[in-house]
């Protein structure tokens, strides 16, 4: 038993040996880690984090540290243009406590806009008890952009004229009793007047839905016996405030203006546009759409967004024969219906809705069927108190003459087969694919998809990925809607793996279910051996003042 004893003894002291360095792993301190920073480690140069520049940046470790070996465990480098750390930024560190750090600049100044830091936190750092970092650690991060509108918050050395200003979906009417932007046309007179003052903003896209020719109540005569260019300058004259505003900017010479065709004046032409803002740049590539990349700028394209909408794109094909040469597409006369709608505060409508029901006669039949439950939700949202078959609708314009009613446009169930037909737009289900070949619609869009979603803002949102992002053929980094009047900024990658950024510009009508008055800022490089760009999205307030309402940034 003694024996025993003893042998017990001596395989419990091996374990407790073992090879002789055990004793040394039992003694090691817990590795030191990082517990909160407000810059994320995320190690992505591309995607950097946006910081308030006046505050100092923090990272918090789970022990008290060795202020011994703050200096070499932790440093801010600037990355130039070339993608290399160019130097290091001294850094002073004010231990607040023992386990945390505030890393400011050694000078006092605050981290530069424009330019690219990474925070490297290294192995070097310890704990008081010894304890090391399991790992190196990076995050990238940037101050965030800080537009204004008073010039005397500029610095003079600043004041290079890098910015590109993004609005769309301002909807100037004829009238306005009946136009969408009366109340916010002063604040947007306001607007334009104090960026034409800025010493930074290069360039003004007007980003589609500017001039208003489909929100007009369907009894009234669009042109009332004149011509598209009489109703454009007429629009002009009932806005002559925000054309003044307008023409002094380019007048002036110093900020590019440039105008991209949105749904609401497809029908415009570039010398309607000119005959009332002469001297204005345009974009366009087929009449009623366009898509604009700022000059030196391929990674951005700004369009209004229309052209992947099923309601909304130019539709030169459906109506050949009742209106020779017309491209208006069906959402021209159902907005024609929902302004009378508004104008007659959503009545009680005037009779009960055709019913059509779905039949097995084929995917084109289907998609009928699924063209025409769009129609009945935005009637049944829009009530009209004249009759379904009551001929309200006048037109002459873009070859239409005759007046129609809210039957002519919805599809209906013939008696004798039960097939769904058309009267206007027939076969507008079966020509989508060569639409959108005729409306240079990159990468087809499914008609099923098309038709369903034509009412979701986010099936728009998401045509900048398919579009662009995801498109081996695009090298787009940057793109901007407008359209759905839904301001947002979201962030993605691409193909590449690089960072991406989608921004709507949201609009300035009167009354909108988000935010109005939005405007987008995208800060290229301002310059040399700057790498990053942002892009910001604002509302302006009738006080004159601007709110961020989101931000985010990519390096090149």
């Amino acid at each position: 038993m003694k024996k025993a004893g003893a042998l017990v003894f001596v395989f419990m002291l091996i374990a407790l040996v073992g090879c002789g360095n055990s004793p040394a792993i039992m003694n090691e301190p817990a590795p030191l880690s990082i517990v909160k920073t407000n810059v994320p480690f995320l190690g992505i140069a591309d995607n950097p984090t946006l910081i308030d520049a006046a505050k100092p940046i923090f990272v918090e470790f789970s022990e008290p540290l060795d202020s011994k070996t703050i200096a070499k465990g932790i440093a801010v480098w600037l990355i130039t243009a070339k993608g290399q750390r160019h130097q290091e930024i001294l850094a002073t560190v004010d231990v607040d406590n023992p386990q945390k750090l505030s890393v400011v600049r050694a000078d006092g100044a605050q981290f530069e806009q424009g330019q690219l830091y990474v925070l490297a936190v290294s192995k070097m750092l310890k704990s008081v008890d010894g304890a090391r970092l399991g790992t190196n650690y990076e995050g990238y991060f940037a101050s965030s952009s800080n537009f204004t509108l008073c010039c005397e918050d500029i610095p003079a050395l600043k004041n290079e004229r890098s910015l590109i200003i993004c609005i769309s979906d301002v909807h100037l009417g004829i009238r306005d009793d009946y136009a969408e932007c009366v109340k916010n046309r002063p604040s947007l007179v306001a607007f334009l007047g104090k960026l034409r003052e800025m010493p930074t903003v290069k360039e003004l896209v007007l980003g589609g839905d500017i001039f208003d020719e489909w929100f007009i109540p369907a009894e009234t005569d669009t042109f009332n016996g004149k011509t598209q260019l009489d109703f454009v300058q007429d629009i002009a004259k009932n806005n002559d405030t925000v054309m003044a505003a307008l023409n002094a900017i380019i007048s002036d010479g110093k900020i590019k203006v440039t105008y991209v065709p949105g749904n609401h004046d497809l029908l415009v032409t570039a010398a309607d546009i000119q005959s009332v803002l002469p001297g204005i740049s345009q974009a366009r590539d087929v009449q009623g759409l366009g898509a604009y990349s700022p000059e030196g700028h391929p990674e951005i394209i700004i369009e209004h967004g229309h052209r992947y909408n099923f309601f909304c794109a130019p539709d030169p094909i459906s109506n050949k024969s009742v209106a020779p040469g017309s491209i208006l597409p069906p959402g021209y006369f159902f907005t024609r219906i929902a302004t009378s709608s508004v104008v007659q505060k959503h009545p009680k409508a005037g009779s009960a809705m055709p019913a059509v029901t779905a039949n097995q006669r084929g995917e084109s039949q289907r998609l009928a069927f699924a063209y025409w439950n769009i129609w009945k939700t935005l009637i049944e949202g829009f009530p009209i108190q004249e009759a379904f078959d009551d001929k309200i609708i006048k037109t002459n314009i873009d070859g239409f003459t005759e007046t129609y009613s809210i039957n002519d446009l919805m599809p209906y169930q013939r008696v004798e087969n039960g097939s769904i037909d058309f009267d206007l737009f027939r076969g507008i289900q079966d020509s989508w694919g060569e639409r959108q070949t005729l409306n240079m619609v990159a990468v087809p869009i499914p008609a099923s998809e098309a038709i369903s979603k034509a009412g979701s803002a986010s099936e728009l949102d998401g045509q900048a990925t398919t579009q662009y992002f995801s498109n081996p053929a695009s090298d787009k980094r940057i793109v901007v809607f407008g359209h759905t009047h839904e301001p947002r900024i979201i962030p993605s990658t691409n193909l590449a793996g690089k960072k991406t950024i989608y921004a709507n510009t949201g609009t300035w009508i009167d009354r909108n279910r988000l935010a109005t008055m939005t405007f987008i800022v995208v800060s290229p490089p301002a310059r040399p051996g700057s790498i990053l760009e942002y892009v910001d999205l604002y509302y302006y307030s009738a006080d004159g003042s601007i709110t961020k309402m989101d931000a985010q940034a990519l390096s090149l």
